[in-house]
């Protein structure tokens, strides 16, 4: 996969230079940089930003997928997005509950794989979203309307609820559809993998 390599004196001014030069925005990519100080009182530092599409790295993803699965013996086929900072990975297979698994396990472990696959090779931690068919569409509507329904509870009877222990994805879901629900705040708390939501009066 291509990476864009550049140098300078100004962080700023090297991410405006990648944009103009490459015809894109800020959002469109992934980036790190290192410094390396020079000269008396570090004055002569040389700044080195490594940049990366997101799209460059969603086709990575489907392609590391894709042959992760066939060896699997599974034929599969992917429908893919891009929103903000999330990337989505839809999965067609001849085996959906393989790929799904108890309480959906496998696809779990599937996510978790590429999140580490994505580290590991180029040290970032973009947000992964990875469905089987619907399955997670319809998961997340089915957690939405419990989180709903726990909110009118929490108002009614002023006390407030811990929800189970959720990935940083079901916790955001959680977050996202209380977040104008008047007469209640959401909070997270706990460590990983111990992380749960808690549902508070206002």
């Amino acid at each position: 996969m291509e990476k864009i390599i550049k140098e300078g004196k100004s962080l700023e001014t090297i991410l405006n230079e990648i944009c103009e030069e490459n015809n894109i925005e800020l959002k469109d990519f992934y980036y790190k940089y290192t410094e390396k100080k020079n000269g008396l009182f570090n004055k002569n530092s040389v700044i080195t930003v490594t940049a990366i599409l997101k799209s460059d790295l969603l086709i990575y993803l489907k392609e590391y997928l894709e042959e992760l699965l066939t060896n699997m013996g599974l034929s599969v086929n992917f429908e893919t997005k891009l929103r903000e900072d999330t990337m989505y990975i839809k999965i067609y297979s001849d085996n959906n509950p393989v790929l799904i698994g108890k309480n959906g396990n496998t696809l779990k472990a599937l996510e978790n794989i590429l999140k580490q696959k994505i580290n590991t090779d180029f040290n970032i931690r973009p947000i992964i979203s990875l469905d089987v068919e619907n399955y997670r569409e319809k998961q997340q509507k089915r957690l939405e309307r419990t989180a709903i329904q726990l909110a009118k509870e929490v108002i009614k009877t002023k006390v407030e609820v811990h929800l189970e222990n959720m990935n940083a994805y079901d916790r955001r879901i959680v977050h996202n559809v209380l977040s104008d629900f008047k007469g209640v705040s959401t909070i997270s708390e706990g460590e990983e993998p111990n992380r749960h939501v808690i549902i508070k009066p206002e």
